[in-house]
C-alpha cells in the first residue's frame, strides 16, 4: 500500500519553479469552483467548472487549469477536463491549479463529499421478537443503498396494532396489551417489517446459567425461561437485558462478556417480572514473555513481505524503495539467518510472494517497473535457495500487482489470483505450465472503475476473501461448489461493507477530512467461523513541525467477522493496537500474530467465542518493539506481517524499517515459591 501512496502524491505534485528563482505573483487572485454545494453520490459524476479571475473578477484568459486528487484516495477520481467519479463514500478533496506563463501558480483545494445512494434495503436486529406486556425494548433499523453503503436517510417506524405493541420514532417498542403487530421500518422506499407478539403477563422468569465462574473474554450465553398465570411454560420470550457493572457488552441474544475481573450482575427484564444472576469473572492471564531468537537487518533498502518455503528452513524476503529483488535465506540455523542468494526483476519494490505446495516455484509481484511492465513474476525453485525467473505475466496488468495468493486444486488446476492495480479487478492466472502462465479469468465489483481498488486475498476451501478497500470483504465462490463458482468464473457469495469514515473519526480529527483507508487483509480462520479483517489507515499528511518517528503514526482496527452464515456476515468483536496500526497477520490454532506497523509485533488470544474489545480482555500474550539502530531506518519500528514456521513453531516478523526478526513466544513463567 505504501508504494500506492507514493505514487498519488506524485501525481498531485504541481509545476514549481526551479531553485533558485523568483516567479511574480499570478494575476490570477482566485479560483471560482462549482457547483455548489459540492455533494456527490457515490457511484455519479460531476464536471467542475471552473473560471480564473484576477483582483477585479475579471477571467484571466492564458491560464491554465489543472487538477489533481489531493486526498481521499479510492473514493474518487478527476481527469484533466475536471470530470469528477464518486467512486465511493468518503471526503476527496480535490487541488486546482491555475497556471499563467511567467508567474506563480494560483493553487486552491476543493473539498467534496460523496455520500451513499438512496436506501435500497433496511436490516433489522432481529426477525421476531416475543414481549411481555408492560416491557420496552429498543430496536436499530440500519439503511442501505445498493452498494451496501450504510445510508443516513431517516428511519420512520410505524406499528400495524398500535393496541398491542407500540413503537416511537427512535424506535422504542412497548408492550400495550396480549396480541399481534407488524411494526414496520421504512427510509426513502425501502421498508422492512418485524412481527410482534405480545404476551399476558408472567408469573415467574429465570436466568440460566447460573452465578457461572469464567474468564475476562469469556462469552457466556444466557437464556430465560418463563411461565403464565397458570404456571404453563410460555417459549420464545425476548427479555430485555442488561448488566452491571458496565465494563463489558451483552447482546439481545443474552451473550455476556466482561472486560475485567471482578462480579458482575447479569439481569434480565420481561415486563414486570426479572432474573438476575452473579457472574465471576477472573484474569484471562495469557501474557508470556518473548525473546528474540536471530536477527537479519537489511540497510540498503527497506524491506516488505516475508515468505516461508515449505521446506521450513528458507525464507525469502522482498524489497522497496527501488530493491528490485527477492532475497533467499538460509534459516536452517534461527539464530544465525543469512542472505545466500536473492532474484532480482525490474520492479522498484515487492509486496508479496507466495510458493506452489510443492515447494518447486515461487510468484512475485511487479509493482513499480522502470519501464512499466508490470505482473507478476514466476520463479524456479527447485533450489530453494537460489530462485530463477523463468516467466513473467504483464497482460492486462501492466498498472501494477500488489497481492497473489496461489490456488491448487486437482479439477482446476494450478492458479494464481492477483490484484490488479490498473482496474481493481482480481484477474486469474492459470500456472499448469509455469513457464507460459495464461489468463484464465476475472472479477471486479459492481461499481465505476475509476479509484476501485483490491489489496489483498486469501482462499479457503475453494472460497476466496478479498480485501476490497472501500468496498469491504468480499467473499467469491471460486471452487468450493456450493454456488456454482471456478477459478475462470468467480461468483459472489457476500459483501461485508462498513462506514471507515465513522470507524477512525479520530484520524480524521487529527489530520483533517480525505485520509487514506480501507479494508486491507483478511484471513480466514481454517478451523473455525471467523474471518479476521484488518483496516489499513494513514493520516492525511504529517504532524506539523514534526520528523522521524513523531511525523505520524498508522492507525488501523481488526476485525472480527462471524461468518457461520456465510451469506449474511456480521462483525462481532475487534482489536485496536495502541500507538500503531494493522497491516498482515498469521493464525496458528488459538493465536492471531500482527505486525501492527509502529506498535511492532504483537500475538493475542483467540481461543472460544469472540465478542466485543478483544484488547480490553487481556487477550494481549506477548509484544516486541522491532525498532533497531542498525537497521534503514533507525529507532522506527514498521511492521510489516509475520509468517509462523511450522516446522520449529518461530514466528519471523519483517519490519520495513529493520529488516528480518526471528521471535519465539516463551512458556508462561513459573509462579516463584
Amino acid at each position: 500500500m505504501i508504494a500506492h501512496l507514493s505514487a498519488l502524491l506524485l501525481a498531485s505534485l504541481q509545476v514549481v519553479p526551479q531553485q533558485g528563482t523568483t516567479l511574480p505573483p499570478s494575476p490570477v487572485d482566485r479560483i471560482e469552483v462549482s457547483p455548489r454545494p459540492r455533494e456527490i453520490t457515490a457511484g455519479d459524476s460531476v464536471r467542475l467548472t471552473v473560471r480564473a479571475l484576477d483582483a477585479q473578477g475579471k477571467p484571466v484568459p492564458n491560464a491554465t487549469i489543472r487538477y489533481a486528487l489531493r486526498s481521499g484516495w479510492g473514493e474518487a477520481a478527476i481527469d484533466s477536463t475536471g470530470l469528477l467519479v464518486a467512486s465511493s463514500v468518503g471526503k476527496p478533496i480535490v487541488t486546482i491549479t491555475a497556471m499563467v506563463p511567467g508567474s506563480a501558480p494560483k493553487i486552491e483545494t476543493v473539498q467534496l463529499r460523496t455520500i451513499p445512494g438512496a436506501p435500497a434495503r433496511i436490516e433489522l436486529p432481529a426477525k421476531r421478537l416475543t414481549l411481555v406486556v408492560g416491557q420496552s425494548y429498543q430496536l436499530v433499523a440500519v439503511p442501505f443503498s445498493r452498494t451496501n453503503d450504510r445510508s443516513t436517510a431517516a428511519v420512520k417506524w410505524s406499528s400495524g396494532m398500535p393496541a398491542a405493541a407500540r413503537v416511537d420514532a427512535n424506535g422504542f417498542v412497548t408492550a400495550v396489551a396480549p396480541g399481534k403487530a407488524v411494526l414496520t421500518a421504512s427510509a426513502g422506499s425501502a421498508t422492512a417489517t418485524i412481527p410482534v407478539t405480545v404476551v399476558s403477563a408472567l408469573r415467574a422468569l429465570s436466568i440460566s446459567p447460573s452465578a457461572p465462574s469464567v474468564r475476562q473474554g469469556d462469552v457466556v450465553k444466557f437464556s430465560v425461561k418463563a411461565t403464565d398465570a397458570s404456571g404453563r411454560a410460555v417459549g420464545g420470550i425476548t427479555p430485555t437485558w442488561t448488566f452491571a457493572p458496565g465494563d463489558g457488552q451483552i447482546d439481545a441474544e443474552g451473550s455476556f462478556v466482561a472486560y475485567r475481573p471482578g462480579d458482575y450482575v447479569v439481569t434480565a427484564v420481561g415486563g414486570a417480572r426479572s432474573a438476575s444472576t452473579v457472574v465471576h469473572v477472573t484474569e484471562r492471564d495469557v501474557r508470556r514473555p518473548v525473546s528474540v531468537v536471530g536477527r537479519l537487518p537489511r540497510t540498503a533498502f527497506p524491506t516488505s513481505e516475508v515468505w516461508l518455503h515449505p521446506n521450513g528452513t528458507v525464507a525469502y524476503l522482498g524489497t522497496h524503495g527501488g530493491g528490485d529483488r527477492v532475497y533467499a535465506i538460509d534459516i536452517s540455523n534461527p539464530a544465525s539467518p543469512r542472505v545466500v542468494d536473492s532474484i532480482v526483476v525490474n520492479t522498484r519494490l515487492v509486496n508479496d510472494m507466495q510458493t506452489t505446495a510443492d515447494g518447486n516455484y515461487m510468484v512475485l509481484t511487479r509493482e513499480g517497473a522502470a519501464d512499466r511492465r508490470n505482473g507478476i513474476v514466476i520463479a524456479d525453485i527447485h533450489d530453494p535457495l537460489h530462485p530463477k525467473q523463468i516467466a513473467d505475466f504483464t497482460e492486462g496488468l501492466t498498472g501494477g500487482v500488489h497481492s497473489v495468493y496461489l490456488y491448487e486444486n486437482p479439477k482446476f488446476g494450478r492458479n494464481v489470483f492477483v490484484t490488479n492495480d490498473g482496474t481493481g479487478a482480481i484477474d486469474v492466472v492459470n500456472l499448469d505450465d509455469p513457464a507460459h502462465p495464461k489468463r484464465a479469468g476475472s472479477w471486479k465489483t459492481d461499481r465505476p472503475d475509476a479509484a476501485r481498488y483490491v489489496h489483498d486475498l486469501d482462499i479457503v476451501d475453494g472460497l476466496l476473501y478479498a480485501s476490497y478497500w472501500n468496498d469491504g470483504l468480499i467473499i467469491l465462490d471460486i471452487g468450493n461448489g456450493k454456488w456454482g463458482g471456478t477459478p475462470s468464473k468467480p461468483v459472489l457469495v457476500s459483501q461485508f461493507k462498513y462506514d471507515l469514515d465513522s470507524l477512525y473519526k479520530e484520524v480524521e480529527d487529527v489530520s483533517g477530512p480525505g485520509f487514506a483507508r480501507g479494508t486491507h487483509t483478511a484471513w480466514r480462520q481454517r478451523d473455525g467461523k471467523y474471518v479476521f479483517i484488518g483496516d489499513e489507515v494513514y493520516l492525511n499528511g504529517e504532524v506539523k513541525g514534526a520528523k522521524d518517528a513523531s511525523a505520524g503514526r498508522m492507525y488501523g482496527t481488526l476485525q472480527v467477522i462471524d461468518v457461520s452464515d456465510i451469506e449474511h456476515p456480521k462483525s462481532v468483536a475487534w482489536y485496536t493496537p495502541e500507538n500503531g496500526g494493522v497491516h498482515n497477520y498469521w493464525v496458528v490454532k488459538d493465536t492471531l500474530y500482527m505486525g501492527a506497523y509502529d506498535a511492532g509485533f504483537h500475538a493475542f488470544d483467540i481461543s472460544g467465542e469472540l465478542r466485543g474489545d478483544l484488547r480490553a480482555q487481556n487477550r494481549e500474550i506477548a509484544s516486541l518493539n522491532t525498532a533497531d539502530m542498525t537497521g534503514n531506518t533507525a529507532n522506527h519500528a514498521f511492521d510489516w506481517g509475520v509468517v509462523v514456521n511450522p516446522k520449529d513453531g518461530l514466528a519471523y516478523v519483517n519490519d520495513f524499517n529493520n529488516g528480518l526478526w526471528i521471535v519465539r513466544i516463551e512458556p508462561k513463567a513459573k509462579p516463584v515459591m
